[in-house]
C-alpha cells in the first residue's frame, strides 16, 4: 500500500497537536484551512513520485526496461525507418516485424527483405536470455538492410508514430515472453508481453488507415492437456498446462474479438518446437549442446511409468516458409477509422513437422554430431507446465498455405551444430 493511502480524504478531520497554543488558535476562514491542507497533500504527492524508486510494481521486473529509456524520433530516425520499410519488388509488401531480434523474427525479417519486401523491425532487447545474441542478430539484420527500432510494443506512442511514418500493409507480430517454465518465476512478464502487448498493438492497428493485415505467433502450447493426437486446429484448447499457454490462448480469443468488432484481418500461427541456427538458449536442443560439450549432465525427462517425452521439432526454415505464406495469403482488413466495414479474415494454423521425436533420440543425434557422449540424468517430468508430447496435424496449412516441411531432425540439428560451433568459436561464451 502506498503511503498516500494514509492521508484522509477529508483533511479537516486531522487532529492538531494538543498544546495550549493550538487550542487557542482558531482558523478564521475555511478557505485558508482548505488551502493549507491542499498544499500539504500536493507536497506529499510530489515527494512520493520524485523520491520513490518506482510507482509501479512492474518496474522491478529485470526482464523489461522502462518505456521512457528508449530513444526514438527525429528526421534521421524517420529516414532510417522509411528506408528500411521501402518496398523494392513489384508486388512486395511493407511489414512491421515485432520481436525482430528474436529467433524466428530474425529469420523471417531476412527472408522478407531478401525477396524485396519492405521490413522494419521492433524489439525491446530484454534480458530473458543472453542479450549479446540478440545484438548479434540485430547486426545480421542491419547487414541485410533491416533497421530494428528499439522499443516496447506497449509503447503506444511509438507504435502510432511508426504507422504515421510508414503505412504498413502487414504486421508480423512475433514479440512475446517465451518459455513455459519461466512463467513460474515471473508471471507478470507474460501478462505484460503476451496479453497487454498484443492489445496495445491491435489498438494501434485498428485505428491505422489503412488497417494492416496481421499474422501473429500463437503456440502449440495451447493444446495443453489435450490427449487426442495429432493436434488439430479444431481440437479443444481450453485446458492450458502453463501460464504461457494460457496467455497464448487468451491472445487467440483477443484476436477473435478485434476481428469481430474492428474488421482486422488476423492469422494465428501455432508453432511446434522451433529449432535451428541463431536459436534460443533456453531451448533443450541448445543447452543440451552446450552442456554436452562442457561435460555436464543433461536432464532427460520421462512421463509416468517411464513414458516417452516427445516433441514435434520443426526446423526454422520450414517455419519461415509458413510465416511468409501466411502473409502472402492474408486478406486485407475491412475496417476504417476504427470501424468495421465488413467481415474480415480470421485464421489459425498449425506449423509443425508432423514427426514427433523422443527427447532421448534428440540427445543421441547430438552425441553423434558432437562426437561426445552425453551424461544423461533421467528425471520425472516436473509439474511446471511441460507436456508429455506434441504432434501437429498440418493438413489445413498444407491446403490453405501450401505449407510442406522438408527438414528432418538429423538434418536440421546438423545445421544448428555447425552454426553453434562456428558462433562460439569466435571468442563468444555460451552461458554457463
Amino acid at each position: 500500500m502506498s503511503h498516500l493511502d494514509n492521508i484522509p480524504s477529508t483533511p479537516g478531520k486531522f487532529k492538531m497537536e494538543k498544546s495550549a497554543y493550538i487550542h487557542r488558535v482558531r482558523w478564521q476562514s475555511s478557505i485558508t484551512k482548505l488551502t493549507f491542507w491542499s498544499l500539504i497533500i500536493l507536497g506529499s504527492i510530489l515527494i512520493f513520485f520524485y523520491r520513490s524508486p518506482s510507482s509501479s510494481p512492474l518496474s522491478s521486473d529485470p526482464s523489461r526496461r522502462s518505456l521512457s529509456t528508449y530513444d526514438w524520433g527525429g528526421p534521421s530516425w524517420e529516414k532510417r525507418v522509411r528506408s528500411s520499410a521501402r518496398v523494392r519488388s513489384r508486388n512486395g509488401i511493407s511489414v512491421l516485424v515485432t520481436g525482430a531480434a528474436g529467433f524466428v523474427g530474425t529469420h523471417v525479417s531476412v527472408a522478407l527483405k531478401r525477396r524485396g519486401d519492405g521490413v522494419l523491425g521492433l524489439d525491446n532487447f530484454n534480458n530473458y536470455y543472453d542479450q549479446s545474441l540478440k545484438r548479434d542478430r540485430q547486426a545480421l539484420l542491419e547487414r541485410t538492410g533491416v533497421f530494428v527500432v528499439e522499443g516496447d510494443i506497449n509503447d503506444s506512442a511509438l507504435l502510432k508514430k511508426l504507422f504515421e511514418v510508414v503505412p504498413f500493409t502487414h504486421v508480423m507480430h512475433l514479440a512475446a515472453q517465451a518459455g513455459v517454465r519461466y512463467a513460474m518465476e515471473n508471471p507478470s512478464s507474460y501478462v505484460h508481453s503476451n496479453i497487454a502487448g498484443l492489445v496495445s498493438l491491435l489498438e494501434v492497428c485498428k485505428s491505422a488507415n489503412p488497417q494492416p493485415a496481421i499474422v501473429w505467433a500463437s503456440s502449440s502450447s495451447v493444446y495443453g492437456l489435450n490427449t487426442k493426437v495429432p493436434f488439430s486446429e479444431q481440437d479443444r484448447t481450453d485446458e492450458p498446462a502453463s501460464l504461457y499457454a494460457a496467455t497464448k490462448k487468451g491472445g487467440e480469443e483477443i484476436a477473435h474479438s478485434y476481428n469481430h468488432i474492428y474488421g482486422l484481418s488476423l492469422t494465428g500461427l501455432r508453432f511446434f518446437t522451433v529449432y535451428g541456427p541463431w536459436g534460443r538458449p533456453d531451448m533443450a536442443y541448445f543447452f543440451f549442446t552446450r552442456d554436452i560439450l562442457k561435460g555436464k549432465s543433461i536432464p532427460i525427462f520421462e512421463a509416468a511409468d517411464h513414458g516417452t517425452v516427445a516433441r514435434d521439432f520443426t526446423y526454422i526454415d520450414d517455419i519461415v516458409k509458413g510465416c511468409l505464406a501466411s502473409l502472402d495469403t492474408a486478406e486485407k482488413s475491412t475496417g476504417s477509422g476504427g470501424k468495421k466495414k465488413g467481415p474480415a479474415q480470421l485464421r489459425v494454423f498449425n506449423l509443425g513437422n508432423t514427426s514427433p521425436v523422443p527427447v532421448s533420440d534428440l540427445v543421441s543425434i547430438l552425441e553423434k554430431l558432437l562426437k561426445v557422449k552425453a551424461k544423461r540424468n533421467i528425471m520425472k517430468l516436473p509439474r511446471n507446465g511441460d507436456v508429455q508430447f506434441t504432434h501437429a496435424n498440418i493438413s489445413l496449412a498444407q491446403r490453405e498455405l501450401g505449407y510442406k516441411p522438408t527438414t528432418d531432425l538429423p538434418t536440421g540439428l546438423k545445421k544448428f551444430v555447425r552454426w553453434y560451433m562456428n558462433y562460439y568459436s569466435q571468442g563468444k561464451k555460451a552461458d554457463a
